[in-house]
């Protein structure tokens, strides 16, 4: 203790801490919260307003909005280590400690008492908010082992702590708030308001430092809901959250997020991102539930795993996804939306009916100009001079690059040219070339320009004339 103190160390709370961070950050620049996609405009300048003033915060949003995300980066904003007494189960500061044991130890020791050191990434506690939850789980109980090594009931060092006492000096976390039932509710008053606990009735003050962070659905989050008017007015901000707002965004994150093995070109994870966001407007899709990036990321992991099966079973060196994937993806995906109840019997089909939706959007977006144009226009002719072209989960990259590029005198001019307008970024090769040309066809097919039949259990794309002479 004397050596810290000569040291200069000068005690800071939580929220001093994180304000002086933050300023720093944002004085050079840097992210206030990194890791964070889609709240650059929105959500993170509130969150820096409330950590300025110095404001517990309720973020209130659907699922799979990044809630937890973003109060997990709030530990960045903490100093990275912290002197405590060792063994202290409140995290004392040694300057001026709380507890009835670290007052002794510290009346005792004086100058020679022990000081330890706790990382940032120790200072953050978490409590999924169940129906089940106890007030000795959050605040504390009386421990009946101390009772019976002969201590007496009046003694504070009888009480177990509960996590939020053990969370002090650092952030806690209560996800989904109103479901916690309203007696614990109440329990949390006196954390929020008086910033101490009371435990069974004791004498006992416990002044926390603590920055107290909690998530809610806004439709439970209300009067009428399942929160306590008391609780609310407590936290000094509400913040909404809400999902990527654009396309760019919900790729951004799908990049971030997305543990993938295989290689997923970048049109396909525009479609997956369009695919996500048709799905969350439909109005088939019961809106109160929301979709949760969850689905995005889920589908975009899929078919990484798809191209990694049909690299294993043919033998290709490149594992690379493509849009004929998604088909049998897309079925896996029906326990991550919730359906209005009139859409039953029906949800395979509406999810599968966005995907091709999705893939038509990406199609025009991506296809539009002319360097493609010369090899969609020629595809067009190649399918209309009577050549077919059979695709199913595990036809090779060769015999798709074979059938349409140089070598056999049935060539489509402008591959190149295609390939590099959908994928500028990525290295050619033919697993790629063959992922740009079935997305080229299957867009052909969806602006009915071409046909695609089912042919035991493989997709044939074929020309859309009839055999009569159109002229």
């Amino acid at each position: 203790m004397g050596a810290l103190r000569a040291s200069g160390y000068r005690p800071a709370t939580v929220k001093q801490q994180m304000r002086t961070n933050l300023q720093a950050r944002l004085r050079a620049g840097e992210p206030s919260l990194p890791g964070i996609v889609g709240f650059d405009t929105t959500v993170t300048p509130q969150v820096e307003r409330a950590i300025l003033a110095g404001h517990d915060i309720v973020l209130l949003g659907e699922r799979g909005q990044g809630k937890t995300r973003l109060i997990r980066s709030l530990v960045s904003l903490l100093d990275e280590w912290q002197p405590v007494i060792p063994d202290c189960p409140i995290n004392d500061d040694p300057t001026g400690p709380i507890c009835a044991r670290c007052q002794r130890l510290a009346a005792e020791l004086g100058d020679d008492l022990p000081v330890g050191w706790r990382h940032r990434g120790d200072r953050y506690g978490e409590k999924l908010a169940t129906p089940d939850t106890a007030v000795g789980d959050l605040i504390g109980d009386v421990d009946p082992v101390r009772i019976a090594e002969g201590r007496s009931l009046g003694d504070p060092e009888t009480i177990h702590y509960g996590l939020v006492p053990r969370t002090n000096r650092g952030i806690f976390a209560i996800n989904e708030l109103p479901d916690l039932a309203e007696r614990i509710q109440v329990a949390l008053l006196n954390v929020l308001e008086e910033r101490d606990v009371q435990v069974r009735g004791y004498t006992l003050r416990l002044p926390l430092d603590l920055l107290v962070v909690a998530s809610a659905n806004p439709e439970d989050y209300t009067n009428r809901g399942r929160i306590i008017t008391p609780l609310k007015d407590r936290f000094g901000v509400e913040i909404r959250t809400h999902y990527p707002l654009t396309v760019a965004e919900e790729m951004a994150l799908l990049a971030q997020e997305a543990r993938i093995e295989a290689v997923v070109p970048d049109h396909l994870r525009e479609v997956v991102a369009r695919f996500t966001r048709l799905v969350r407007e439909s109005p088939a899709v019961d809106q109160r539930s929301g979709v949760s990036a969850r689905f995005a990321i889920a589908c975009m992991e899929q078919l990484s795993g798809a191209a990694l099966r049909r690299a294993a079973l043919i033998g290709d060196r490149e594992p690379v996804a493509r849009i004929g994937d998604l088909a049998d993806i897309v079925p896996t995906l029906l326990g991550k939306v919730e359906f209005d109840v009139s859409e039953e019997g029906e949800e395979e089909a509406t999810l599968a009916l966005l995907a091709r939706r999705a893939t038509a959007e990406t199609w025009r977006s991506r296809l539009r100009g002319s360097r493609p144009a010369t090899f969609l226009t020629g595809l067009v002719a190649w399918f209309d001079a009577g050549r077919t072209l059979d695709l199913d989960d595990l036809t090779p990259a060769s015999t798709i690059v074979t059938a349409v590029g140089p070598g056999d005198g049935e060539a489509v001019p402008g591959l190149g040219a295609l390939v590099g307008h959908l994928e500028p970024e990525m290295a050619s090769s033919a697993g790629l070339v063959a992922a740009c040309v079935e997305f080229a066809a299957e867009g052909l097919w969806l602006a009915r320009r071409i046909n695609k039949e089912e042919v035991g259990g493989t997709m044939r794309f074929v020309t859309a004339r009839t055999g009569q002479d159109e002229s």
